[in-house]
C-alpha cells in the first residue's frame, strides 16, 4: 500500500503553488520593524515594555527596583525602546514618565498577524 503524502498536491500542472494572498513589507517597513524587534530581543527591554504597557505609565524612578538595575542602565534601555518607536517619554521635573507610543503596539500586532 502506498504511503500518502503530507503535502498538498495541486490538481493543475501549471500552478506551482498556492498564490500570495497578501503583500510583504516593504523595504522601509520591513527596517523600521526589524528596530522594533531587535530592541524587544532583549530580555531586560523586553521586561521594561512589558512593565511600562501594564501600568499604562511610568517614572524611570519606579524601574529599578522591578528591573534590578541601575538608572543609567535603566536610561541606556528605555533611550533604545524610545528610538524604536515603543515608548515615549515626558520629562517631569528630575524624572522621565514613559508610556507605550499610540498606535505603535497596534501596528507591531498587525505585522505580526499578516
Amino acid at each position: 500500500m502506498a504511503r500518502a503524502s503530507s503535502r498538498t498536491q495541486v490538481d493543475d500542472p501549471a500552478i506551482c503553488c498556492v498564490p500570495m494572498s497578501q503583500e510583504s513589507l516593504s523595504a522601509p517597513h520591513a527596517e523600521d520593524f526589524a528596530r522594533v524587534f531587535a530592541a524587544l530581543g532583549d530580555p531586560v527591554r523586553l521586561r521594561l515594555f512589558s512593565i511600562i504597557s501594564a501600568t499604562g505609565e511610568v517614572c524611570s524612578c519606579n524601574l529599578e527596583g522591578p528591573l534590578e538595575r541601575s538608572q543609567p542602565t535603566i536610561s541606556h534601555h528605555t533611550k533604545i525602546l524610545a528610538e524604536a518607536g515603543l515608548i515615549v517619554g515626558e520629562k517631569r521635573g528630575r524624572w522621565v514618565w514613559w508610556r507605550v507610543a499610540p498606535g505603535r503596539l497596534k501596528a507591531v500586532r498587525d505585522v505580526l498577524g499578516r
